[in-house]
C-alpha cells in the first residue's frame, strides 16, 4: 500500500520551518531550499505542500497568528472564575507577547507586519487575525462595562481597538530595547486602570440628576 502522507502536519512542519529561519535572519533569509532543510523534508515535498513560496510564507503566517489566538483562549477558559477585567488584562499581554519565551514568536511576527506592509497577500491574513483578536477584546470590554454600570459611556469597539493597537506597538519597542518587559507590562496596567477609572467617572451621576452623566 502507498505510504498514506499527513499533509496539514507537514504543511505545519514546514510552516515551523519558516518561523525558525525569519526568526534567524528574517523573512528575505526564508528559501525554499533552506526551509527544506530546516524540517528535514524533500525540496519536492515543499513545493507539494505549496505551488509558490507567497503561498508557503501566508500558511506560515496563519499558523503562527492561530498560536497566538489559542493561546489567548486557552488562558481565558482556563480561569473561568476571573473577571472580565482580568481576562482582559491577561489576554492583551498575551497579544503583545512580552513574555521571554515568546520573544523569538515577537520577532517572527514583526518581521511578517514588516512584509504585509508591501504585500497584500500577507495583510490579508493579517488583518483577519486582528479582526479576531478586536472582537475578543470587545467583548470583554463590553463584559466590564456591564458590570461597572458603564456600559452606555464606553464604546467598546473603540476601547478593544485603542487596546490592541497598545499592546502590537508594545511589542515593537521591547524588541528594539526601547522598553524592558516589564516597564510594557506597566503600561498595558495603567492602561486599563485608567480606562475604567475614566468609565467610572462618565457614569457617575450628577448631583441632583440621577442617572445622568456629570455635567461641564
Amino acid at each position: 500500500m502507498p505510504k498514506q502522507v499527513d499533509h496539514l502536519g507537514r504543511r505545519r512542519l514546514i510552516a515551523e520551518a519558516v518561523c525558525h529561519l525569519a526568526d534567524e535572519h528574517g523573512l528575505e533569509g526564508v528559501t525554499l531550499r533552506d526551509v527544506a532543510a530546516r524540517a528535514q523534508v524533500s525540496m519536492g515535498a515543499v513545493q507539494r505542500c505549496f505551488r509558490t513560496k507567497e503561498e508557503m510564507l501566508v500558511f506560515a503566517l496563519g499558523h503562527i497568528g492561530e498560536r497566538i489566538t489559542e493561546r489567548v483562549r486557552a488562558r481565558l477558559v482556563g480561569s473561568p472564575a476571573q473577571s472580565a477585567g482580568t481576562a482582559l488584562g491577561h489576554a492583551a499581554a498575551e497579544v503583545s507577547l512580552l513574555r521571554g519565551e515568546h520573544r523569538a514568536e515577537a520577532r517572527v511576527w514583526l518581521a511578517f507586519v514588516a512584509q504585509a506592509a508591501v504585500s497584500e497577500a500577507l495583510a490579508e491574513p493579517l488583518r483577519a487575525n486582528y479582526v479576531a483578536v478586536e472582537e475578543m477584546f470587545t467583548r470583554l470590554v463590553a463584559e466590564v462595562a456591564e458590570d461597572t454600570g458603564s456600559a452606555g459611556h464606553l464604546d467598546p469597539v473603540r476601547a478593544a481597538r485603542t487596546l490592541l493597537a497598545l499592546a502590537d506597538g508594545l511589542t515593537a519597542h521591547v524588541l528594539v530595547g526601547h522598553l524592558t518587559a516589564e516597564e510594557a507590562h506597566d503600561i498595558l496596567h495603567a492602561h486599563l486602570v485608567g480606562l475604567w477609572e475614566r468609565s467610572a467617572v462618565l457614569s457617575r451621576p450628577a448631583s441632583g440628576t440621577p442617572g445622568r452623566p456629570s455635567g461641564r
